[in-house]
């Protein structure tokens, strides 16, 4: 997982935990002097429901993970979890931190196939340990506070399927009808993205085919195929509108980029370009070779970078 993502997921896990730890433990705690008895704890575990925010059950667990209570839910009690053996569920399987606390790692619910959290308290006496208060989370019902969590713009390569990387010297790039007409298509491209308001294209050049969005109605893509890439009157199917201020990338790198696609393209018969993107916004350029890796680098690094790193040949 990318570092950026993990502080994300990491500080909202801080945030919910400081949600959830202090009601779990008043409510661990008036189950003690209950433990044990199965109708007595249920009705503990009722009451208690409404004050975890959040939660959608609750059910109590022995030191073996083997559950002693039924699961108490906003619908009521449902008794067929008591005696659940749940010392392979994901949460059981994390050590509990010594102040008695875990928040678990997301999961996949075995019966809803939902994402949940699942919180584990120790209920203890007297440094005896009775069991665990459990508290599972749905995770579409937790808050997030924090900022949407913004990509990482640091070059990162993902290799591709290995059995397409096996075979890549036993193939040679064929000619596609994009490849004949390349110069033509790529001037399209940029009238695209600078004129028109596109402000992401995935080019397909191995197949003679574009997906691109635009400002006007960026939640909907639009495919362009093998002959609206390389006629112009392409672009009169959209309306001019100014290059936006927030381009990460700047109006005069499109033609830059665009070359640097080309030169890829016919790089080497064996190795060469199939798939690139382009996304203004956060300034990132994607490339997919036959090899089926693919890499993700702003466009200014990829600029930088010239032929010779991507065939290894000092210029």
């Amino acid at each position: 997982m990318d570092t950026e993502l993990k502080d994300t997921v990491h500080r909202h896990r801080k945030e919910i935990a400081a949600l959830l730890h202090p009601p779990l433990t008043h409510l661990s705690e008036r189950c003690i002097p209950v433990w044990g008895e199965r109708n007595r704890l249920n009705q503990v575990l009722q009451d208690g429901l409404p004050l975890i925010p959040h939660c959608t059950r609750l059910y109590a667990l022995d030191p073996a993970g083997v559950q002693v209570s039924d699961c108490v839910g906003s619908n009521g009690v449902d008794p067929g979890g008591f005696g659940a053996d749940r010392s392979g569920r994901p949460y059981m399987r994390e050590p509990v931190p010594e102040w008695g606390f875990l928040l678990s790692d997301a999961y996949v619910a075995q019966t809803s196939k939902r994402p949940l959290l699942t919180g584990l308290h120790i209920v203890g006496v007297q440094g005896k340990q009775l069991g665990y208060l459990a508290a599972d989370f749905d995770l579409r019902d937790l808050p997030i506070t924090d900022s949407l969590y913004s990509d990482s713009q640091h070059w990162r390569q993902v290799k591709g399927d290995p059995s397409i990387r096996q075979l890549l010297f036993h193939q040679t790039r064929t000619e596609s009808p994009m490849d004949r007409d390349i110069e033509q298509a790529l001037s399209i491209f940029e009238d695209l993205l600078t004129e028109r308001g596109v402000f992401q294209c995935f080019i397909h050049f191995s197949s003679s085919q574009a997906t691109i969005w635009t400002i006007d109605d960026p939640f909907r893509y639009r495919i362009l195929d093998p002959e609206a890439l390389v006629d112009p009157d392409t672009c009169l199917a959209y309306p001019n509108r100014p290059y936006p201020n927030d381009a990460l990338i700047p109006e005069e790198k499109i033609v830059s980029i665009l070359h640097e696609l080309r030169e890829l393209r016919f790089l080497d018969e064996t190795l060469y370009l199939r798939v690139a993107s382009i996304n203004l916004f956060n300034g990132m350029v994607s490339l997919t070779f036959s090899c089926d890796g693919s890499h993700y680098m702003r466009y200014d690094e990829f600029l930088q970078k010239g032929l010779s790193f991507w065939t290894g040949v000092a210029t």
